[in-house]
């Protein structure tokens, strides 16, 4: 369904019919999301980000705290634990969710039929190509406005006045929304325009209007959106408005890395993940949740729509940071501070500590939490991850005023909070009496233990990132960051056969998810093995930690990807990338866009087909395909891991090269410490590394030149180069030719 870009010139296409909107071509400006497709007829699939039902928050801290969960734990007693996470109506209670909007419908005249669908990444336009049975073709073109809920679209001059109809998704979903409390929703006389009113929030305005050879789109989310809708549309004709949008792309692109790959379908990710990063989350817009603003018109969004913070979004920004868009994590940030006060309550409710903050691990737009899934609701490893985020945020921007105003609250607020659930145990260790491994045992009696290791690595590196952040920002020591590198385990094992063909012969030693659980089965979050990825607190190539690491990558692959989802894999190919298997990473990345991509190039969240995951959609049948961004973007990171890694200290140029790469070409690669990396490598050996230094910051390159590498044109020896750097000096590295 369409053709997989071979080059890094940013054009893509698809190719019509495309049967559902989530095969469609996409296009965004993190508030209005649209979704091109059809059949028949150019269907325009309309979501507006943030048009919530917020019904139906579970408010869990005001029934339990953490020595409650533990008691109720250890006495097995379920229905009380039921009770205090509102698991009573059996998890299918009112929960807050994101709705779509509708769609428009554009009937082509007689005899004229879709062909072909353009995407010119680079400007943000989508052009559809329509031919007649005579051979005859027309275009089809379509922009959006950046900063305004405006989208226009250019119809063929030769055709007669179009006929076209606007639906809502009140009428889409079958009731559904009246059944759930919502009112009709008020229809203009002409029917070129609704209103779709909400219980108790914000009402959703989806407004055409028909103009010289185009229609033009709005939507607004207001207590007077109708209003507002209409401003939108004035600007359908404003030269300047449009000339702003084009400058914005250029300004976009211009930032970005350009990479060139010798890989189509890494090509393809790379620049339709890009593309997609500009459409979701731009620093105008709202914080970027599991679909972004991309909404089915014909369900409710699963998961609510809502904000994960167990991978999902955390997967969604990780490439902001090298694609040099480290602005794209600020709506975040702006979320984060508005929920302060609540991270502030939850966690000096939950631990009995004021000093922690608490982000459950699936929460609305409000800090609500969505559902009542009491395993991911206590896994303070989320807040945690999302602190390492703004910590990562400061280490490639280095700016220390989002140091000390958002990373360092967050890494002491979720410090804090772990630290209230240590205790020292008879060996004199510090030890996590209850801890969960993220989804594991769903919200079964089971699905805990001591020292998860996932909840461990988090720990851990809060300790470490603690220690340096305070050193830059002069601040104070805390001895409780040295008691946790001293006396808590990085991880936790067992024992067991490598192979249950031979339950007899060698017995390894691997991690297990908590004390005495090991991996008895595939599942979709790698969450045992985060302290090689996303934490970083185990290195497996210490001598130490070699053999566990490799006992486990072995169990871990022994059972399989046959329970993951579709953001399981990019996350798998960057564990590979971190212990060195390039050419395993980027088999799984291949893997992934065969069989979690659908026809369109919609990343989802099941298998696109049955047979080769238990967790599969039908064969494409409505109302069975779930789209999520996050696998997107975390393929994305995929490719970049495997063009370069932070390593402790030391950046690792091309550190795993895949065995089919053989000519690459990127430049403008944002790393930690703001260093801007560029390389050329022909014929599987990069003969050239440039390297940009945006801070006063030390280097610590591992280059792979081989000995007697140029630096400047001056013979370096060693593997790796270090330099003191000043803001704005460049480096040029090159293989020696003797």
């Amino acid at each position: 369904m369409y053709t997989v870009d071979t080059t890094a010139t940013g054009e893509l296409r698809w190719r019509f019919p495309l049967p559902r909107p989530h095969t469609g071509l996409l296009l965004g400006n993190g508030l209005q999301g649209l979704m091109v497709w059809g059949t028949e007829r150019l269907c325009v699939t309309i979501g507006r980000a943030g048009f919530w039902d917020h019904r139906g928050g579970n408010d869990f801290t005001a029934r339990i705290d953490f020595q409650g969960v533990r008691r109720l734990l250890e006495a097995g007693d379920e229905a009380g634990l039921r009770q205090a996470f509102g698991l009573e109506g059996g998890g299918d209670q009112r929960r807050p969710h994101q709705i779509g909007g509708g769609r428009l419908e554009i009937d082509l005249p007689p005899t004229w039929r879709l062909e072909s669908g353009v995407l010119d990444v680079r400007q943000g336009i989508i052009t559809v190509l329509c031919q007649d049975g005579q051979g005859s073709e027309e275009a089809i073109t379509i922009r959006q406005l950046v900063e305004h809920e405006l989208t226009r679209i250019d119809l063929p001059s030769s055709w007669p006045e179009p006929s076209w109809r606007l639906r809502s998704s009140a009428e889409l979903l079958g009731g559904r929304l009246e059944r759930d409390g919502f009112s009709p929703p008020v229809w203009s006389d002409d029917g070129h325009a609704f209103v779709q009113p909400t219980p108790e929030d914000e009402a959703l305005a989806v407004m055409v209007r028909t103009g010289p050879g185009h229609l033009a789109l709005a939507t607004a989310l207001a207590q007077e959106p109708a209003a507002q809708a209409a401003a939108a549309l004035a600007l359908s004709a404003d030269l300047a408005a449009w000339q702003d949008r084009d400058a914005w792309w250029q300004a976009y692109w211009e930032a970005v890395p350009t990479i060139s790959l010798d890989d189509p379908v890494a090509q393809d990710v790379v620049t339709y993940g890009l593309y997609k990063q500009a459409c979701a989350s731009p620093p105008h817009a709202l914080a970027c949740t599991l679909q972004g603003p991309f909404l089915e018109d014909y369900q409710l969004p699963p998961w609510s729509c809502d904000y994960h913070f167990n991978i999902n979004i955390q997967m969604i920004m990780w490439p902001a940071l090298t694609s040099n868009r480290v602005a794209h994590c600020q709506p975040l940030w702006d979320l984060l501070q508005g929920w302060w006060p609540h991270l502030q309550a939850n966690g000096s409710t939950f631990f009995g500590d004021p000093a922690a903050i608490m982000l459950p691990h699936a929460v609305d737009d409000r800090c609500q939490v969505v559902g009542a899934f009491w395993t991911g609701t206590i896994d303070q490893a989320c807040t945690a991850w999302v602190a390492q985020l703004a910590w990562l945020h400061y280490r490639y921007s280095l700016d220390e005023d989002h140091l000390r105003r958002i990373a360092w609250p967050m890494l002491n607020g979720a410090f804090a909070g772990f630290w209230a659930m240590l205790e020292e145990g008879a060996d004199g260790g510090l030890h996590l009496p209850v801890s969960v491994n993220p989804e594991y045992g769903g919200c079964d009696m089971q699905a805990w233990g001591a020292d998860a290791s996932f909840q461990l690595a988090a720990i851990h590196m809060l300790a470490r990132t603690l220690t340096v952040a305070a050193e830059v920002l002069g601040e104070a020591s805390d001895p409780r960051w040295q008691a946790v590198r001293d006396h808590l385990p990085l991880y936790s094992t067992v024992r067991g056969p490598r192979s249950a063909e031979h339950p007899h012969g060698v017995q390894d030693e691997r991690i297990a998810l908590w004390q005495g659980q090991d991996l008895e089965e595939s599942h979709r979050h790698h969450s045992h093995l985060g302290g090689i990825y996303p934490f970083a607190v185990i290195d497996p190539d210490d001598p130490v930690h070699r053999p566990v690491i490799e006992a486990s990558l072995h169990h871990w692959v022994r059972r399989g990807p046959g329970a993951w989802s579709g953001w399981s894999v990019p996350w798998a190919a960057i564990i590979h990338a971190r212990v060195g298997h390039g050419d395993a990473a980027l088999t799984w990345l291949h893997l992934w866009y065969r069989l979690f991509v659908n026809q369109g190039r919609g990343t989802l969240h099941d298998a696109a087909f049955p047979g080769v995951s238990t967790l599969a959609q039908h064969n494409g049948r409505a109302g069975s395909e779930v789209m999520q961004l996050d696998a997107g973007f975390g393929a994305l990171q995929a490719v970049f891991e495997l063009l370069v890694q932070q390593r402790g200290e030391v950046l690792h140029v091309l550190p795993c090269r895949p065995e089919a790469w053989r000519d690459v070409d990127c430049d403008g690669l944002l790393c930690e410490g703001a260093f801007v990396l560029g390389f050329s490598m022909r014929d599987g050996i990069v003969h050239e590394i440039r390297i940009h230094s945006r801070g006063a910051q030390t280097l610590r390159v591992a280059h792979g030149l081989g000995d007697g590498c140029l630096v400047d044109g001056c013979r370096h020896e060693g593997a790796v180069l270090v330099r003191d750097c000043q803001p704005g000096q460049n480096l040029v590295l090159q293989r020696s030719s003797s």
